[in-house]
């Protein structure tokens, strides 16, 4: 049954667990297959992004793939594997190893790293299609109230 064919006193009564569940499914598959399209997967992304200077990493220092991990330990999925995803990335010239093993960005990296943050704003805006920003809004502070009640800490 489509969520059209759903009153809103029905829907009222559903498990917000289980529709945040299908989201975050149908979220991530669509993001990941977008980034496909373009040549690249979303691990790989996050890679560069820990590892610039000009983003998430404070100094650009280089890292580890197990200092990688756990830097990314509350977004990666299980099958994530970021040894084989760095090995993509040096192969590529994006990332380089030096030798203790740890991973440093390439100003080649960096440059995709910038070329490749272009795509998400189309993502979001084919994921936000038909949404007013007052809903969206709403709808994120529902889910942090109901991330609150449950115990747990909003972001």
């Amino acid at each position: 049954m489509s969520t059209q064919q759903i009153s809103d006193a029905e829907l009222a009564g559903q498990p917000a667990a289980y529709w945040t569940g299908v989201a975050y499914e149908a979220l991530i598959a669509f993001t990941r297959a977008r980034q496909a399209e373009k040549g690249y997967t979303q691990p790989q992304f996050w890679l560069l992004r820990n590892l610039s200077k000009n983003d998430i990493s404070p100094d650009g220092a280089g890292m580890t793939v197990p200092e990688l991990r756990a830097a990314m330990a509350s977004y990666l999925r299980p099958e994530d594997d970021l040894t084989a995803e760095a090995a993509v990335l040096v192969e590529r010239g994006w990332l380089s190893r030096d030798d203790g093993h740890r991973l440093w960005l390439t100003e080649e990296g960096e440059q995709a790293r910038v070329d490749l943050a272009r795509n998400a704003p189309a993502i979001r805006a084919a994921l936000h299609a038909g949404i007013d920003d007052a809903d969206y809004v709403t709808a994120l502070k529902v889910l942090r109230r109901l991330i609150h009640n449950a115990g747990g800490t909003p972001a």
